[in-house]
Formats: structure tokens, sequence, C-alpha cells
């Protein structure tokens, strides 16, 4: 693993690195997916390493291995024959939490199944780096190269500098969408109380005996009709509040 001990020249790198990442911390500003924030990534990726063919980035969850972003059908290659084969850089990457470098997939031993797969399909060398935020790793951020030896020790420092900045940004893009899917779950139940209550309103009115004879009420028609509760209470409030046409010319 690269020394990341930081000298002037770290320093220097660093701040270039930031200047050239600015555009991400508008991302969580003006995007709501995951999709939007790593195609910015991989764009700036393949700008920004020299030797890169292609760059793209991979997330493994409860959804299982995907790419949610790639610069070119070549990464889409490479890296559906690591998920069809269960092997490769990135795959490693993401398990040993390591930052590894392949030189030549021609003559590299550690994945051989991928790595004669990918010559096939003109990748020649590779570097990958994991996503780590916090005590978890989102996945693997990499840049492939049609050329051997295409990364030096320089690029495999620029991919882990990277990948940090990238790991928080995604991290970030998920814990938002965490919160507004909560946000938007907690409207919903909210809305379905509101209108179970005015439905048991109705009901009261129309003779039920009491609060839980109106609630079982509208559990029976529920289960009787196999509907959802919130859709036959719903059903009742607007039977009730939807004004009737009048047909009279």
């Amino acid at each position: 693993m690269t020394d990341l001990t930081r000298s002037p020249a770290d320093s220097s790198e660093m701040t270039g690195l930031a200047a050239l990442l600015a555009p991400l911390g508008t991302v969580l500003l003006s995007t709501e997916t995951i999709t939007s924030a790593v195609e910015l990534v991989t764009a700036l990726l393949v700008e920004t390493i020299p030797g890169t063919t292609g760059a793209g980035v991979t997330v493994v969850d409860s959804l299982g291995k995907r790419n949610v972003a790639a610069s070119d059908d070549l990464v889409l290659e490479a890296d559906r024959l690591q998920y069809e084969l269960d092997e490769g850089p990135c795959l490693d990457s993401w398990r040993d939490r390591a930052h590894l470098q392949v030189d030549d997939t021609t003559i590299e031993a550690r994945w051989p199944q991928w790595s004669r797969a990918a010559a096939q399909v003109g990748v020649r060398s590779m570097l990958s780096s994991p996503l780590l935020a916090g005590q978890d790793c989102v996945g693997a951020i990499k840049v492939y190269s049609t050329e051997p030896g295409a990364f030096d020790a320089r690029a495999a420092h620029l991919l882990e500098l990277f990948a940090r900045q990238a790991a928080v940004l995604l991290a970030n893009v998920q814990t938002l969408a965490d919160a507004r899917r909560t946000s938007r779950q907690l409207t919903e139940a909210l809305q379905t109380r509101d209108v179970i209550g005015q439905a048991k309103g109705i009901l009261l009115a129309r003779g039920a005996a009491d609060d839980q004879t109106a609630f079982a009420t509208l559990l029976a028609i529920s289960q009787h009709t196999n509907a959802k509760l919130r859709h036959v209470a719903r059903d009742l409030v607007e039977s009730v509040t939807t004004p009737t046409t009048d047909l009279q010319a």
C-alpha cells in the first residue's frame, strides 16, 4: 500500500486535487441520486490520471455488486467479467479494503480467469481503490488502460486521494437519500393516520358506538375487500367530501 504520509509535494498535490474536486461540492445541492454524482467522479478520473482509458465505480450493497457509473463500454465489460467470475482486483479492493494495481493482465497470476478474459477485451493494466466511509467499505473506484504498465506510483497515489473524496461524497449522497426516504415514509404514515381518523369520525357520526368500533368496521371492510386499510379509509372520506355533480343544465 502506498505510504500516504504527507510531504510538501503531497500537500501541493492535495491542493490541486481539492481544486479539481471542487465541483463535487455542489452535487449534494443539485442531485438526489448516487448515479449523477459518480458520473461526475468518473469523468474527472479520466481527465486527472494520465494513461487512463476508462474509469468506473462499483458499489456493493444489499442489491449486489454493480456499476453505478462507467466512462465507457470497456469499463462495463471488464467489471462485468469480475462480477460473473466473482474474482478480480476491484472486488478484492472492496473485500480486503486494499489498494491494488495490475501492471499487465497477460501475466497477472492473482486473478487468472479474470486476467485472461480482461486481456481479451483490451484491458492491459488497472488501478483500484476501496471506497471507505467510516467503518464501512461501500465499493471500489478504478481506472483501466489499454496499455501495459500505464500507471505509476503517482497515479496510484492520486487514485487513493480521489477515493477518499469520492467515498465521502457517496456516503453523503446515500445519507441524504436515506433521510429523504425516511421523511417520505413519515409523511405517508402521518397522512395514513389522518385519513383513518377522518374515516372513523364519519362512522361515529353515522352511529358507530365508539372509536374502537369504528376502527373495527374499517378493518372488517379491509379484510373483506382485500384492500389496504388506508385505501378503505380514503375511499370512505372521498365518498363524503367529493361534491356531487349537478346534472341539471
